[in-house]
C-alpha cells in the first residue's frame, strides 16, 4: 500500500469545513443508530411508514416500466401483512423469501418486518443441498417463491422442513396489475391478499431495536453457509449513519441499485440509506456493464450502489463521449481498488466515492465521509487494529498478556469492542458466535469481536482494507497478501483484471503465487516480459507470482467477489483447465509458456524453487 495514503494533519483539517457543514445530519443519524431504548418501537416499518408520511407521492421503486409511489408501495406491503397476521405469522416466525430482485421482493420484505416476522433472505442462485441447508437452518413456517426460483425449490421442497400449506408463490410479473396462475401445490400470494387492508398494522408499533429483521447469509471461510442475526437495531444503524450521516439522499434523489438484495450492502446501506432521504430505488434485475450508463441516465439516478469488481466491469467498457453525462454525484459501496480509484472518479465524473466497511456479523463500521481516497473511511464505533502474527495465526501479546495496538501506517488485524451500543449478535449457531471473540484484550473482562480482516492505520481514525486473513499465503518463508499482489499486477498494462492465489509444487514449502489474468489485448500481444519486469520493481522477490493463467472472464458471487476455490483447485495443471498458462522460471528474465514437459520438470524438482 502506498504511503502516500498516510492522512496527514493539513489533508485532514481541509476537510473540516465540510464534515461540520454535515454535522445535524450526521448527529440525527448517530442519534437514530445508537438508540439504547430497548422499549421505543423502531425497525424498517416506521422507516417505511415515516417515508409515507414525508414523501407519499414520491416515488418509492421504480423498476422497468413500473413506478410505485410510496402510499401505493406500502399501502401493498400491508395487505401481505394483514394476510400473514390472518394465517398465523406472528413476531418472531421465520418466513423464507426466494425472489430476484423485482418490486415483490421489496413488498414481502416489508410486510415481514411489520408483523415482526424475520425475513430469511435466501441466496437467489443457491441449489440443491446448499439450498436446502439455509432454508431448514432457520426452520421457516412458510416460504414465498418468485416463479423464477420455483424450480429450484421444487428440485429440494421434499427434503424441506416448510409445511406444504406455506409454499407461496408469485408470477415473474407485475402482480399488482395480473396477479397470474400458480402452479399445483402453490398459493398464489398475488391472489390471496386481495381485498385486505391498505392501513399499517398495528404490528409495526411492536417491533423494537432486539427484534430480528433479517437472516442474511455469509458462506464464512468453510462449510455451508451461516445465518447472521441482522436485527432491527441493526437496521436503524445503517439507516441512521448512510441515510443521515453520510449519503444525506434527498427526496428528489433516485438510487440505481444492481446489487442482490439477499446481501446486506444492498439492502442495509442502499436501501437504508433511500429510505432515510424518502428518496427513489430504481431497482434492476441484475448487473449489466453495458446497460448500467444508459439506466443511470433513463431513470436520472442520482446515486448507485457497488461492490466487488462492479466498478471495474464499468472501467473495462469501450470509452464513449458521453461516460461522464449523468446526474450521479455520490457512490456508496466497498471494494472499489486503488489501482481504479482516481480515474473511475475521473471518467464519469463522480464527486464523491462513500467507500465503506462492514460485515453482515460485524459489530462496527467505517464510512469515507470526508471523501479520501483509497480509504474505507472512519469508524463512530470503538475499535482497534492490533498486532498480528500471521504465522503463529493469533494476536501478538505484549509482556502484561494484553495484546497491542499498531502504530500509524502499520497493519493489523481490526477488532471491535462489543459494548451495549455496539453489540454482536453473531450466527444461529451459538459455537460459531463464540468462535469470533476476543476477550481479556486490553483489560480483563472486556470482549472484542474478531472481523478476520487486516487494517491499515491511516490516522485520524482513517482506515484501509489490507486483506482478509483467510486471503494470505506462505511461500519461502514469507506470508503474501493476495489483495496487495492483486493491486500491483492490476496497474500493469494491458491487464483488466486479476485474482491472486497461492498453489502447491511437490517438494516446495508453502504456496507459489499464480495470478488468474483478464487482458484487453490478444495473447500474442500482451508483453510477458515487461509484466515480470513490473513485477520485479512494486513487489518482493516472494510475492512475485510465479505463474500466470489467462482467463476470458473470472467466476463470482452474486455480489462479485472471486471464487478462488476452483482456480485453487486446478492449480498449473494443464489438464484441469484449457486456458493458457505462463511461468516464471528461476533466474528468467520473462514469463515463458507453459508445456506438458516443462510441467513435469517443474513437478519432478528439475527447477528449483
Amino acid at each position: 500500500m502506498s504511503q502516500a495514503d498516510v492522512i496527514t494533519l493539513p489533508q485532514f483539517l481541509s476537510r473540516i469545513p465540510g464534515l461540520l457543514a454535515g454535522l445535524p445530519g450526521t448527529i440525527k443519524g448517530v442519534k437514530i443508530g445508537n438508540n439504547t431504548d430497548k422499549t421505543k418501537p423502531v425497525g424498517l416499518g416506521i422507516c417505511i411508514e415515516d417515508a409515507v408520511k414525508d414523501n407519499p407521492n414520491g416515488h418509492a421503486i421504480i423498476y422497468q416500466d413500473t413506478y410505485l409511489t410510496y402510499t401505493e408501495y406500502n399501502a401493498w406491503a400491508n395487505r401481505i401483512a394483514h394476510y400473514l397476521i390472518k394465517k398465523g405469522v406472528k413476531k418472531g416466525d421465520t418466513v423464507a423469501i426466494l425472489i430476484e430482485n423485482r418490486p415483490e421482493l421489496f413488498a414481502c420484505v416489508a410486510a415481514c418486518a411489520k408483523v415482526g416476522a424475520i425475513n430469511a433472505l435466501i441466496n437467489t442462485s443457491q441449489r440443491g443441498k446448499v439450498l436446502t441447508h439455509s432454508i431448514n437452518l432457520v426452520s421457516p413456517k412458510l416460504a414465498i417463491v418468485g416463479e423464477e426460483l420455483v424450480d429450484a425449490f421444487d428440485e429440494v421442497k421434499a427434503d424441506l422442513v416448510v409445511p406444504k400449506e406455506g409454499h407461496y408463490y408469485l408470477a415473474d410479473q407485475e402482480t399488482l396489475k395480473e396477479p397470474g396462475k400458480a402452479p399445483e401445490d402453490w398459493i398464489n400470494l398475488a391472489s390471496e391478499i386481495h381485498g385486505f387492508s391498505e392501513s399499517n398494522p398495528e404490528t409495526t408499533q411492536q417491533v423494537f431495536s432486539e427484534d430480528p429483521c433479517f437472516y442474511i447469509y455469509t458462506s464464512g471461510t468453510t462449510g455451508m453457509p451461516k445465518a447472521v442475526i441482522f436485527n432491527h437495531g441493526r437496521f436503524m444503524k445503517a439507516y441512521g449513519a448512510f441515510g443521515y450521516g453520510a449519503l444525506k439522499l434527498k427526496p428528489e434523489d433516485r438510487m440505481y441499485v444492481t446489487l442482490p438484495f439477499y446481501h446486506a450492502t444492498a439492502m442495509a446501506v442502499c436501501w437504508g440509506s433511500i429510505l432515510a432521504g424518502k428518496s427513489g430505488l430504481v431497482l434492476a434485475r441484475k448487473f449489466s456493464a453495458s446497460r448500467f450508463w444508459d439506466d443511470v441516465r433513463k431513470y436520472d439516478a442520482t446515486a448507485f450502489g457497488y461492490v466487488g469488481e462492479l466498478c471495474r466491469y464499468l472501467m473495462d467498457q469501450p470509452n464513449k463521449p458521453n461516460d461522464i453525462d449523468n446526474k450521479v454525484r455520490i457512490v456508496v459501496g466497498n471494494g472499489l481498488r486503488p489501482s481504479i480509484w482516481k480515474d473511475f472518479k475521473s471518467r464519469f465524473g463522480i464527486e464523491t466515492v462513500m467507500e465503506l466497511y462492514a460485515s453482515s456479523e460485524g459489530n462496527i463500521g467505517f464510512t469515507n465521509v470526508l471523501n479520501f481516497d483509497n480509504t474505507v473511511g472512519l469508524s463512530p464505533f470503538p475499535y482497534a487494529i492490533i498486532e498480528y502474527d500471521k504465522e503463529a495465526e493469533a494476536p501478538v501479546k505484549g509482556d502484561n498478556g494484553y495484546m497491542r495496538k499498531v502504530k500509524k501506517g502499520d497493519s493489523g488485524l481490526l477488532i471491535g469492542e462489543i459494548t451495549e451500543k455496539t453489540p454482536f449478535h453473531g450466527y444461529t449457531d451459538p459455537k460459531k458466535t463464540e468462535e469470533c471473540i476476543l476477550r481479556n484484550v486490553f483489560k480483563q473482562g472486556d470482549a472484542w469481536f474478531n472481523t478476520g480482516d487486516l487494517m491499515r492505520d491511516l490516522g485520524f481514525k482513517h482506515a484501509q482494507f489490507v486483506d482478509r486473513l483467510g486471503d494470505t499465503f506462505r511461500w519461502k518463508g514469507e506470508n503474501v497478501s493476495t489483495t496487495e499482489v492483486e493491486h500491483i499486477v492490476d496497474s500493469c498494462t494491458h491487464v483488466s483484471e486479476t485474482v491472486v492465489y497461492g498453489v502447491e509444487i511437490p517438494d516446495t514449502n508453502g504456496r507459489a503465487g499464480m495470478a488468474s489474468i483478464r487482458i484487453d489485448c490478444e495473447e500474442s500481444e500482451f508483453d510477458f516480459k515487461s509484466l515480470l519486469s513490473h513485477l520485479s520493481q512494486e513487489l518482493p522477490h516472494y510475492a512475485i507470482p510465479v505463474f500466470i493463467r489467462l482467463s476470458q472472464g473470472m467466476e463470482t458471487t452474486g455480489t462479485f467477489k472471486h471464487k478462488k476455490a476452483p482456480l485453487k483447485e486446478a492449480g498449473f495443471d494443464l489438464d484441469k483447465q484449457d486456458n493458457p498458462v505462463y511461468v516464471w522460471l528461476p533466474k528468467a528474465d520473462s514469463y515463458v509458456p507453459l508445456t506438458e514437459s516443462l510441467q513435469k520438470d517443474i513437478e519432478a524438482g528439475e527447477y528449483r524453487y
